[in-house]
């Protein structure tokens, strides 16, 4: 019985599949996978500051807020957070096309557990900084922009850029609400040709270059603001 091991004609189609399907795979990434995970990202940044300084704020109905849509985001999956956002909403007469809906799907995800990140970062900053700035007559408004959130925002680096990474490889569930990123392409190709498994492995070897990539810049940028620190 042959194998693709040893059928040369098996081989060559298996070759033609692979070499037809680079450009399809590489085109979803960079016109869906890419700006979905940038997009997700900062909108998920700004909602993960804004709840991190309601945790740590001493108005009672912000705190419980932010501490309930933390709980309820970090409590449930991210494909069912999905799932109610595309499929469950129609049912109240709010229909979210695709790509809307897993931007806000993941900038949720991303605002729930990055603000976490910040929280803790906020709270990493001695005391001393807050108080030599409101001995020189800075708000507190002032000294969180001037002072305290850019110390916190180094310590954040490390943790802020695995979420980032994180998400990129969770954009492949967006397949999952009919969004046509890379792996929703790589499925509509394995279905016409069953070749599942090639086509599965393409898509995972981009998944790895791609956060591969971004490692690496992840490392330089923590290797810039590890100047800045006195040692």
């Amino acid at each position: 019985m042959n194998s693709i091991f040893t059928d040369p004609v098996q081989q060559e189609r298996l070759w033609n599949i692979s070499q037809t399907s680079w450009m399809p795979l590489l085109e979803g990434l960079i016109q869906f996978t890419i700006p979905l995970s940038i997009i997700s990202f900062i909108i998920g940044l700004v909602l993960a500051v804004l709840t991190a300084l309601a945790r740590i704020s001493t108005i009672k109905p912000l705190q419980i807020i932010a501490r309930v849509y933390v709980s309820i985001i970090r409590g449930t999956p991210l494909l069912v957070q999905l799932f109610i956002l595309f499929y469950g909403l129609p049912a109240l007469d709010i229909v979210i096309d695709p790509f809307p809906a897993a931007i806000v799907g993941f900038s949720l995800n991303v605002g729930a557990y990055a603000s976490e990140v910040i929280r803790a970062s906020i709270l990493s900053i001695p005391k001393g900084q807050w108080e030599a700035a409101d001995t020189i007559g800075m708000t507190y408004a002032q000294s969180l922009r001037r002072v305290i959130l850019p110390q916190a925002a180094r310590v954040s680096v490390p943790p802020l850029s695995n979420t980032f990474i994180s998400l990129v490889k969770d954009t492949s569930l967006a397949s999952m609400i009919l969004v046509t990123e890379m792996f929703r392409i790589a499925q509509q190709i394995a279905a016409t040709n069953y070749e599942f498994l090639l086509l599965y492995t393409q898509a995972a070897l981009i998944y790895w270059v791609v956060c591969f990539l971004l490692s690496i810049g992840q490392g330089r940028l923590e290797h810039r603001f590890d100047r800045y620190v006195s040692r």
